[in-house]
């Protein structure tokens, strides 16, 4: 199921949305315009690696802004255009409206630290991991559970396949995010009783950051509108 838009309009410009996004794909088209090799060591410096963070406490020579700065970098790299497309338009369409609810500057707090939630949680099921993660989707998985969390009854315009056939209907916003919450779960589950689990998409990187954004949207929209 892949959402189209939502029925809630915003009132406050989506000023942070739409500068992450336009973040997002500048460092992309970086990353497009790269040669193989410059990449590969773009790559190397910035994604997050587990088993290089985890060496580090283990006194490894690994360094500290090794460590820790991709924490916040490989938030902001992406492993193709289908991986940019998918979280781009996801972020478009929960994200102006938390930021709405929240204010531009508690909404960038909630979207860096729910990314830093989702780093963390997948080191935690994957220390061993060498295999370079790098992607927004636990920032804005994030996103989407503040937005579960505040408008759970919003109506979004989904794309449903069928059979062959592809329709559209309107779907009540807690069915959608708890549908995609689910196969989080489940494919995360089912990665780490696999050989390959160190590899592949950090499921539970997404599952992290969902809670992180739930738990900080409770903290943080005491008082707002």
């Amino acid at each position: 199921m892949i959402p189209l838009r939502d029925r809630i309009p915003h009132t406050l410009f989506p000023l942070f949305t739409l500068g992450l996004i336009a973040l997002n794909c500048a460092v992309f088209f970086q990353e497009v315009i790269l040669p193989r090799q410059q990449l590969k060591l773009m790559m190397e410096a910035y994604a997050l690696v587990p088993e290089r963070t985890v060496g580090f406490f283990r006194g490894s020579s690994v360094s500290a802004s090794q460590a820790f700065l991709p924490f916040f970098s490989s938030m902001f790299l992406h492993g193709g255009w289908l991986h940019l497309i998918g979280n781009m338009w996801f972020l478009w369409i929960f994200g102006d409206n938390v930021e709405d609810r929240l204010g531009h500057l508690r909404y960038l707090w909630l979207y860096l630290a729910s990314g830093l939630a989702g780093a963390l949680t997948h080191i935690v099921f994957n220390p061993s991991s060498s295999i370079p993660t790098v992607g927004a989707s636990g920032a804005i998985a994030g996103v989407m559970g503040a937005y579960l969390i505040t408008f759970p009854g919003a109506r979004i315009l989904t794309l449903v396949p069928i059979f062959f056939f592809l329709t559209t209907v309107e779907l009540p916003a807690f069915i959608l995010i708890i549908y995609w919450l689910l196969l989080q779960f489940l494919s995360g589950m089912v990665s780490i009783t696999m050989a390959e689990a160190v590899g592949g998409v950090a499921w539970f990187a997404h599952i992290g950051g969902f809670l992180a954004g739930i738990l900080l949207m409770l903290v943080m929209r005491i008082g707002r509108r």
